[in-house]
């Protein structure tokens, strides 16, 4: 199948299982995001998205992006990734483009994300550029089962 048969499309629903697909073989699923009632947060992530894209062979899924924002000042791509045996041809580039094509027609210019180690050039192709002198930081949980310890 060509690149160009690939559909990519912004989204505000998803099939949730297409979207573990997608985290666990980019290796971002964890023991315990089952919950008990299924993956209804999956839902929750895609309609608190600011942009949700989806990237499309036929009607499966195969591969995601979304950007988070105010709507105002500043967004963060995220969660870019591409099912393994369609990468290498120009889809996940595609979905960023979408992304930042849409955060700028909505006055949206300042763009980051957080890459991946390994994943630099790919984003430094589509315009983005590491911030010298910015240290990426996220909150330490003492307690896993308490966002608030």
């Amino acid at each position: 199948m060509d690149a160009d048969d690939i559909a990519i499309r912004i989204i505000t629903r998803v099939e949730r299982e297409a979207v573990k697909a997608l985290y666990q073989q980019a290796g971002w699923w964890e023991a315990g995001d089952e919950t008990p009632g299924g993956n209804s947060w999956i839902d929750d992530m895609v309609r608190g998205s600011f942009c949700f894209v989806g990237a499309f062979s036929g009607d499966r899924m195969i591969g995601m992006g979304r950007a988070i924002s105010d709507g105002a000042s500043d967004a963060y791509i995220q969660d870019v990734t591409v099912q393994e045996e369609f990468r290498g041809r120009g889809i996940g580039a595609r979905i960023v483009r979408v992304l930042s094509e849409h955060l700028c027609s909505r006055g949206i210019g300042w763009i980051g994300l957080v890459a991946e180690p390994g994943t630099q050039p790919f984003y430094r192709r589509l315009g983005f550029e590491v911030m010298e002198g910015h240290v990426l930081m996220r909150r330490h949980e003492k307690n896993p089962d308490s966002c608030l310890s």
